[in-house]
């Protein structure tokens, strides 16, 4: 699968775009039917080239395997993968992703996933951890061309591709899967032209992120990911910030707080009023993670296993709106849908500029 040859050459359209995430603290599982109804409503954000959605918990029977979700141009790319795949993991399970026929939806890849778990030998990349392991196999699959693993963590899953969010859902069957996590994606493409690997969320190991506007410095952001080993290969400024995490928090070890400072840090007038310690934290931030900073108007989402996090940039140029009822805490571009799925809230908000809602589950 590649992106289009005329990447490049295309007429830029106005930004839209929505998101939507629920997540519940007590690992309740809730249907897919929530998120569905909750983009629904947000369906005029979109225009048909995009939507997808990322759910934790869909797999409990293979919670302790790797699930490969793969998009393929034929069954010879998915043979080609599937090689790749044997090499490097005990399969489980090999199997196509449930799917059914929807009219709006014309010439969709092969969908493809696999339940693994890595070789005890390795033929390659002795030294690595686990989940460095997984993520070399995945920048190697994807970079061959022709298929792409388009989610890879434990107990999660990605499904995404061309088409209205409701579409996509109707595809993939989503009313058939129950999570406690749930993030959702209506597609306005803006610097990127519509295509099946493109679509949100962008997904590494347990990380899928979901992003409303525009990452304008996904050039030096990329270029940055490069000397860290991150093949960019979606064509969608969005990846990067999937790569960004996997790096800052799992390999740097930094705190989703921090993680948040790094993308979204005050500017540096703001930086010279602080107070002596606090000014010196950001100085730092600023200079060593200075590439990972990222630039343009956003509102993302967030998501692992144990956490949703939802982010402006630094002047909230993009809606994001929070709430909460019980123990399940919704984040959107709109307040309309949240109250679609659930009326009767115990407190909205929407947060500052720059302000992270990092939400953990308690289980």
């Amino acid at each position: 699968m590649k992106a289009p040859s005329n990447f490049w050459h295309f007429d830029k359209d106005i930004s839209g775009c929505g998101v939507f995430g629920v997540i519940d603290k007590k690992k309740n599982l809730i249907s897919g039917s929530m998120p569905i109804s909750a983009m629904c409503t947000m369906h005029d954000r979109g225009n048909g080239l995009g939507g997808g959605f990322a759910a934790y918990g869909i797999y409990p029977d293979h919670k302790d395997e790797y699930a490969f979700h793969l998009m393929c141009d034929d069954k010879a790319a998915l043979d080609r993968a599937e090689e790749i795949i044997k090499e490097y993991f005990e399969i489980s399970v090999s199997e196509p992703i449930p799917t059914r026929k929807v009219l709006s939806i014309k010439n969709p890849p092969v969908m493809w996933r696999f339940f693994v778990t890595p070789k005890v030998r390795r033929p390659k990349w002795e030294g690595l951890t686990e989940q460095d392991y997984i993520v070399n196999v995945v920048m190697l699959i994807n970079r061959r061309g022709g298929a792409f693993v388009f989610s890879s963590g434990k107990n999660m899953g990605a499904f995404k591709g061309v088409g209205f969010p409701e579409d996509i859902a109707d595809f993939f069957r989503l009313e058939e899967y129950s999570a406690y996590i749930w993030t959702g994606h209506n597609r306005f493409p803006t610097n990127t032209p519509g295509w099946w690997g493109g679509a949100h969320p962008f997904t590494i190991l347990d990380w899928a992120i979901v992003h409303n506007g525009e990452i304008s410095s996904y050039g030096i952001n990329r270029r940055y990911l490069c000397q860290h080993d991150y093949e960019c290969t979606m064509m969608t400024d969005t990846e990067v910030v999937a790569y960004l995490l996997d790096l800052l928090m799992r390999k740097h070890g930094l705190s989703y707080e921090m993680v948040s400072k790094v993308f979204a840090p005050p500017f540096w007038d703001e930086i010279d009023r602080m107070e002596p310690e606090e000014r010196k934290l950001y100085e730092t931030l600023r200079m060593v993670y200075g590439p990972a900073c990222l630039n343009g108007p956003f509102a993302i989402l967030v998501t692992d296993a144990n956490t949703m996090m939802g982010l402006n940039d630094r002047v909230k140029l993009r809606p994001l709106v929070i709430a909460e009822k019980d123990s399940m805490v919704f984040m959107s571009s709109e307040e309309s849908s949240i109250r679609e799925v659930c009326p009767d809230l115990d407190r909205v908000w929407a947060p500052k500029a720059g302000e992270p809602v990092i939400v953990k589950v308690e289980a």
